[in-house]
């Protein structure tokens, strides 16, 4: 079987921040034996190139030792790596680019870096507009992450599309068949209507169906409350040390995305969280 991402792409400034995305990206290009691709960006245009030179040369001197850096890290894993310094005004932008330029279907980059005045959020800014644009799903992943080693759960939100749901039980099974760990499916409702809490045991039913089709031992339950409060519970409760979200509606806006579940799931969250993005509707 093939792996469930093959073309990966790392994203990251390689600050203290990135140091979980960075060794999660070179044990799964490890693990898949694929070729890792890396963009880092850089913060510049013509006007400061123009009034500071020095200051320039200085970020592309600091750029290219970053590249060696990671060079080496990549080496020493056993992973083949392309690395590009993308500059721009916005790094998130070289990000979603860089992404769409190399057809990736995962990006893997930071949770959150340095917090300034907006220390209240729960993801950088950075990342959350990654996450917002991206052509294709993005693992999240806080600097002290280790690889998942336990369990897998995914959390499928009964209201959403077919496909979405679809591609969220895709990705999950097959991170879990491809680690050899056992799977948890878990639906929220908001209130105890008993349509509601039927139509989400149907999911979760159909999802572990499929899981275990594949080989893969799946359980599930449906909970009840805040869908944000109920999918960190339910990752604390079994142990899962990865979790499988979904992000509604393909590139949404960035208003849409703030405030979401899977923003506080993220941010909440002490593990990596992947935020799966139907193939459809990656471009």
């Amino acid at each position: 079987m093939g792996h469930v991402f093959e073309r990966l792409l790392l994203a990251t400034e390689h600050t203290e921040f990135d140091v979980g995305a960075e060794r999660i990206a070179l044990q799964l290009a490890a693990r898949c034996g694929v070729p890792l691709a890396a963009v880092l960006p850089v913060v510049s245009n013509a006007e400061y190139e123009l009034v500071a030179p020095e200051l320039a040369e200085r970020a592309d001197a600091e750029a290219a030792a970053k590249c060696r850096d990671l060079e080496a890290a990549a080496r020493a894993a056993g992973v083949e790596i392309a690395l590009r310094v993308r500059r721009g005004l916005e790094p998130s932008l070289e990000i979603v680019e860089e992404a769409r330029e190399l057809g990736s279907d995962l990006i893997v980059a930071r949770r959150r870096g340095r917090r300034g005045f907006l220390a209240n959020l729960l993801l950088g800014s950075m990342v959350g507009e990654v996450v917002a644009h991206a052509p294709c799903s993005v693992l999240l992943v806080p600097r002290a992450a280790a690889m998942w080693s336990r369990r897998v759960l995914v959390a499928l939100d009964p209201g959403a599309p077919v496909s979405l749901r679809q591609a969220l039980t895709d990705i999950a099974v097959g991170l879990a068949q491809g680690c050899a760990l056992p799977l948890h499916v878990t639906c929220v409702v908001d209130g105890g209507a008993t349509a509601q809490h039927t139509a989400a045991a149907e999911v979760v039913a159909h999802a572990r169906a499929q899981a275990q089709a594949r080989g893969v031992d799946a359980d599930g339950a449906v909970r009840s409350g805040r869908p944000y409060e109920q999918i960190v519970a339910a990752a604390d409760a079994t142990g899962a040390d990865l979790v499988v979200v979904g992000r509604h509606g393909g590139a949404v806006a960035t208003r849409a995305w703030l405030g979401g579940t899977a923003q506080k799931v993220i941010g909440l969250a002490e593990r990596p969280v992947l935020v799966g993005v139907p193939k459809e509707t990656q471009a």
